[in-house]
């Protein structure tokens, strides 16, 4: 039932992009990241927002344009979206082609001044592995490759099986990689590793606690963008 649901959630988002995707049939990225940020009750307003200060560093810093100018496209495609119940899951920034220098700077404001949308539930990460599954489905940006990069600050406690919805974004060639945030579970970089991360490069980048998370949220997409099988 769950592999249906997601099918045809799937191909309603394919439909709703199918115009842009036949229009930009020339726009292509090395890859496109489905970003999964964490916004459960473990989660303070002022967390929540470091987590965003930190992207927007990220997109900001010099080793970031490198990564994406080395690749043979010269751009990726990224998506944001919350998630903290089994059916809360909000689209914060919606899918965007990141390639000149320009546009790295328009995604960092777009980053700083994004609300949060999510507050507060539980954390259902095998869930909002399968909403990104369908977003990465839905890019209208043909990709190379099709990365879900998880970050959070706990372990799943509601919904899906991680396993489960793990297996399935495997079994369809894409990758998922973790950031978990130890502050609240000190071991929770072993989790990620045992169940939330797998296919072809993956990794998991720990930060200590929400201050340490720009400088790994920047080693992350830096890793993400340049990875070469």
């Amino acid at each position: 039932m769950r592999m249906k649901r997601r099918s045809f959630l799937a191909a309603g988002l394919a439909a709703a992009v199918r115009p842009a995707r036949a229009t930009e049939a020339a726009s292509g990225v090395d890859v496109a990241v489905a970003l999964a940020i964490d916004s459960s009750s473990s989660v303070s307003m002022d967390e929540f927002y470091l987590q965003m200060e930190g992207y927007a560093a990220a997109f900001r810093h010099p080793a970031v344009a490198e990564a994406i100018g080395s690749g043979r496209v010269g751009a990726i495609a990224v998506a944001m979206f919350e998630f903290a119940d089994a059916k809360t899951h909000t689209m914060n920034l919606e899918w965007r082609r990141i390639g000149a220098a320009a546009d790295l700077e328009a995604y960092a404001k777009e980053c700083e001044i994004a609300p949060r949308l999510v507050v507060g539930g539980a954390t259902a990460i095998g869930d909002a592995i399968d909403f990104a599954h369908e977003a990465l489905d839905a890019c209208p940006f043909p990709a190379a490759r099709r990365v879900i990069d998880v970050s959070g600050d706990g372990a799943s406690n509601q919904g899906r099986s991680v396993l489960a919805a793990r297996a399935d974004a495997l079994a369809a060639g894409i990758a998922i990689n973790g950031l978990p945030i130890l502050n609240e579970e000190p071991a929770l970089d072993a989790y990620y590793r045992l169940f939330v991360v797998g296919g072809p490069g993956a990794f998991v980048i720990p930060a200590r606690d929400y201050a340490d998370f720009r400088e790994a949220i920047r080693d992350k997409l830096v890793r993400e963008i340049r990875y070469v099988a």
